[in-house]
């Protein structure tokens, strides 16, 4: 009975002392609690081992949550979390996966090189009731990293850059790949949330399993998409910045922004569709490039469709502006020039000039259906460094179509003939595709013979449609070859006889004269 009132006694000191010392805190000047924290950490170093590193949510941007501490918390969620005993289930922005994380409060273990690391999830709520306009204000998280002081430099220069770079790992593989496109620069406003770019899940299920293309070919692109993925140091080595441009051309309907979308889930990239017509000058255009991030494909879908980057001018169009700068300006005259002012010189700068080299690990792709229309400068190598051409259905692209839309691997009856005719016309993968989908009652799921009857009758009808262009083309350059030489053969004619006419009419004229002059001097005589 004697023991239980001296513990009783002692909790009541020890109640009565805390209670105490928060009084004399909420009293105490800010400076002097400030210096008595201080003197309390110095005492206690001299009798504890450990350090402390602390890592907090907000950093020196105080709208935004730290880049660290986004990927402290990743990595104790991949690391970490089967050791703790309360957890935090969220589903992160941007994720695709749910993410468990160690819960406030709770402490959690990590070995690293023989050193063991102690980990605090802690969190503090401000001391007054004022309402902050930054965030981070009002509740204060943040983690404490504790360990032996002897294992200083081993935390802070390898364990807190492994920390880093795991945690930057796992948020990009359980992250929801985007596909973004760019805003009218008038909507920018960064304080309202509106961004450069807006996005929406990117979604596309085109692999390389299933892209029409010849198998030979897409091995090279695997094989040199997998050397780009694994190529920092090499690019850091040799001084370039670490990106890939390809040109993919070919004419409509033949793949190509299915060779885009096959490339970004291969690698696991976000994709920025740039609507050059939406830029207005080139300074809006290295705002946007600055704005996307690493692990990227940069498009401009049908380039040469976009804005004029061939640098040349048309004589009506110099024409007209030389008369417009001479013509007096008033200044109510609104500005007639509102389109896109997006140079050639811009967009090479954007490609591979100074600017290009702001982030990493990204491809930039152009696509057009005339590549001769483009200027040599845009699409010479080292700015698109592959030229990729994806061309009209051939019998082993067909044969991958085949595969994927009826599951015939093994060579059918109609192999033969479809061969012959994919050689002798032009079809694209894209009306290839129609015809072998079974969207009728007809041409049932697993009927793969009224699919390929189809294809074939697709073929002949398209064969005989070329053949009956080419005809009524070659009568029209007959005909047009024929007037041609109809209206030289009587241009020249009426020269010929408009000169015989003429000869005539001279001597005549020749002669009155002389007549003329020989009255004149009979008279005088």
């Amino acid at each position: 009975m004697a023991m239980m009132d001296k513990w009783t006694g002692l909790g009541s000191a020890l109640a009565s002392m805390l209670f105490l010392w928060s009084m004399v805190q909420n009293h105490l000047p800010a400076a002097f609690g400030y210096r008595l924290s201080t003197w309390g950490n110095k005492l206690a170093s001299l009798f504890s081992p450990y350090l402390e590193i602390t890592i907090s949510e907000y950093g020196a941007e105080r709208f935004r949550r730290s880049d660290f501490f986004l990927a402290a918390e990743a990595y104790l969620s991949d690391a970490c979390s089967r050791r703790a005993r309360k957890l935090r289930a969220d589903l992160g922005k941007d994720s695709k996966n749910l993410q468990v994380s160690v819960d406030d409060n709770d402490e959690v273990t990590d070995d690293f090189s023989g050193a063991t690391i102690w980990w605090y999830a802690s969190k503090q709520l401000a001391r007054s009731q004022v309402i902050s306009f930054y965030p981070g204000e009002d509740e204060r998280r943040f983690y404490r990293v504790v360990f032996h002081r002897r294992h200083r430099d081993l935390v802070v220069d390898e364990y807190l850059p492994h920390v880093l770079e795991e945690g930057r790992a796992v948020t990009v593989r359980n992250r929801q790949r985007r596909l973004f496109t760019n805003n009218p620069s008038g909507s920018w406003n960064s304080y309202r949330g509106k961004s450069v770019w807006s996005h929406v899940p990117f979604e596309h299920p085109a692999t390389f399993d299933t892209l029409a293309m010849d198998p030979d070919d897409k091995e090279d692109i695997l094989d040199e998409l997998r050397a780009f993925r694994d190529a920092k140091a090499y690019y850091t080595k040799v001084g370039k910045p670490w990106k890939r441009g390809y040109l993919l051309y070919g004419p409509p309907g033949t793949g190509k922004s299915t060779m885009i979308a096959a490339m970004a889930n291969f690698l696991d990239y976000d994709v920025y569709d740039l609507e050059l017509t939406a830029v207005k000058n080139n300074t809006e255009l290295r705002k946007l490039f600055i704005e996307t991030t690493g692990k990227s494909i940069i498009v401009i879908e049908d380039i040469d469709c976009s804005v004029d980057l061939t640098g040349k001018r048309k004589d009506d169009k110099k024409r007209a502006s030389a008369e417009a700068d001479d013509k007096p300006k008033t200044p109510t005259d609104p500005d007639k020039d509102e389109g896109s002012k997006v140079t050639l010189s811009g967009l090479l700068n954007f490609i591979d000039g100074l600017w290009s080299a702001c982030g990493g690990e990204r491809i930039i792709i152009f696509t057009t259906n005339h590549k001769d229309k483009l200027d040599p400068a845009l699409i010479r190598r080292g700015r698109m460094d592959r030229h990729i051409e994806m061309s009209y259905c051939r019998f082993r692209t067909f044969k991958v179509l085949a595969k994927n839309y009826l599951d015939v691997e093994e060579p059918h009856e109609l192999f033969g003939q479809i061969e012959k005719l994919l050689e002798e016309t032009d079809m694209s993968p894209a009306d290839v595709a129609e015809n072998l989908m079974p969207i009728s009652k007809k041409k049932k799921r697993k009927d793969a013979n009224a699919c390929l009857e189809s294809l074939v009758e697709a073929l002949k009808q398209s064969k005989e449609d070329a053949a009956a262009a080419k005809a009524l083309a070659d009568a029209r350059a007959a005909k047009e070859e024929a007037e041609a030489k109809e209206k030289e053969a009587k241009e020249k004619d009426e020269a010929t006889n408009g000169k015989g006419a003429a000869d005539p009419a001279g001597k005549d004229t020749k002669m009155s004269n002389g007549d003329v002059t020989a009255n004149k001097e009979g008279d005088d005589e």
